[in-house]
C-alpha cells in the first residue's frame, strides 16, 4: 500500500486534495486539482462541495477496487493578479 494510501484509508495522516468551483449557467462545477477526474457540478456551492466530497470517497473506493494509486495530494494553489487592458474588437 502506497503513503496515500496509507493516508486516505486512515493509517496514516489525512490526505487533502484543492477543490477548484468554477460558477456555470447550471450552478457550480466543483473538481480536483490533483485528481482531475474527480469533478462533479450542484445547484450551489454547498450542493457542489457535498457531492464533490461523495465523489471524491467513491473514486478512493474505485481505486482501492483497481489497486491503483491514489494521486498525491496537498496541491498549493496561488492566485496570481495580471492587469489585462480591454483591446476594441476587430470587425
Amino acid at each position: 500500500m502506497s503513503e496515500s494510501q496509507r493516508a486516505l484509508t486512515g493509517n496514516e495522516d489525512m490526505t487533502s486534495y484543492t477543490a477548484k468551483y468554477t460558477k456555470i449557467d447550471s450552478g457550480y462545477m466543483g473538481q480536483l486539482v490533483e485528481w482531475p477526474e474527480v469533478v462533479t457540478e450542484g445547484r450551489d456551492l454547498e450542493e457542489c462541495r457535498t457531492m464533490l466530497r461523495d465523489a471524491l470517497n467513491e473514486m478512493v473506493l474505485a481505486y482501492e477496487q483497481l489497486g491503483k494509486e491514489f494521486p498525491i495530494g496537498n496541491a498549493l494553489i496561488e492566485q496570481l493578479p495580471v492587469e489585462i487592458h480591454h483591446v476594441g474588437q476587430a470587425t
